[in-house]
């Protein structure tokens, strides 16, 4: 399997900005219809689990969108953290979804969402946090080789929101690595990419009291290596609080924290396909797409 960073190359380039959006089902008969306005856009991702219907109106909409626009495959049911065999049933409808559009673009999340409990199968319905040692890198590694060999191809791995540490709840399941040394290790060890969402670290660092959330997370950044970033995630949160927690919501504008991260990110790292994601009170599409355009201008600014 080819690596990320040997791969890459071939979705970036260090002097183009490539900026799309989060294309979601309020958005869909205006993004097939208005051909001027989507010129904002490089690219539009599509959440997979959206599109696992076989035939009928879900796979003509997968069809319709691939035909107009270059597609990234975002997805959040593989659970690639989970110390159990990958669902092959989903897998195979995933791997269906890439193939159609063939995406330029295929990620998943650092999470685990299923256990084995007294021989049954729990399934979390959501995407829980990793201990960040040599066993969970292995099981992730593991997983995401089976993924790629699957695919033929590297998949992004996304660092997570996360409500709670595994550590506090099982003293047996320290961490031995930070979040970013683990990443960094395991697109190491599997041949992943990295897909940098920066809302998510302004998320966690409000949520664990930071007093400076950008110092910490421009610190952060700095010890990421530019050749295993494969895109990067922009997006909003609202301000309002769920039993003492920010959620990650995208249901707001880009924050200007988020902003100011991703200048310092293009700094480090260059040009990286970078997509708006707005998920919940989803704006006019036009609003979205000059969230978009502000992030394509910003690349520009520093090329």
């Amino acid at each position: 399997m080819t690596p990320f960073s040997a791969f890459s190359h071939s979705i970036q380039s260090a002097n183009q900005a490539i900026t799309g959006v989060g294309l979601r089902h309020a958005h869909y008969e205006q993004a097939l219809s208005d051909l001027q306005i989507n010129k904002d856009i490089d690219f539009v991702e599509l959440h997979a689990e959206n599109f696992f219907a076989k035939g009928g109106i879900a796979r003509e909409l997968l069809i319709d969108i691939s035909e107009k626009y270059a597609v990234s495959i975002h997805g959040t049911s593989l659970g690639l953290g989970s110390n159990m065999p990958v669902p092959q049933d989903i897998l195979t409808q995933f791997a269906e979804v890439v193939e159609v559009t063939q995406a330029s673009l295929v990620s998943e999340h650092l999470c685990f969402n299923r256990a084995n409990i007294n021989n049954h199968t729990f399934h979390s319905g959501d995407l829980l946090p990793l201990s960040y040692n040599k066993a969970s890198l292995d099981v992730l590694s593991n997983n995401i080789d089976e993924v790629q060999s699957r695919l033929n191809r590297p998949i992004l791995i996304e660092n997570l929101s996360a409500y709670l540490e595994v550590s506090s709840i099982d003293d047996s399941q320290s961490d031995e690595y930070s979040e970013f040394e683990f990443l960094i290790a395991l697109c190491k060890q599997s041949g992943c990419g990295l897909l940098l969402d920066i809302n998510n670290l302004i998320v966690n660092a409000l949520n664990q009291k930071h007093d400076n959330v950008i110092e910490l997370i421009s610190e952060k950044l700095s010890a990421l290596p530019a050749n295993i970033i494969g895109e990067i995630h922009l997006a909003g949160y609202s301000p309002q609080q769920v039993n003492g927690f920010i959620v990650d919501d995208h249901a707001n504008y880009v924050s200007q924290q988020c902003w100011t991260l991703y200048q310092q990110a293009i700094n480090l790292f260059g040009s990286k396909p970078t997509l708006v994601e707005w998920d919940n009170n989803l704006p006019q599409w036009d609003v979205l797409l000059a969230e978009a355009k502000k992030a394509k201008q910003i690349v520009e600014n520093q090329l």
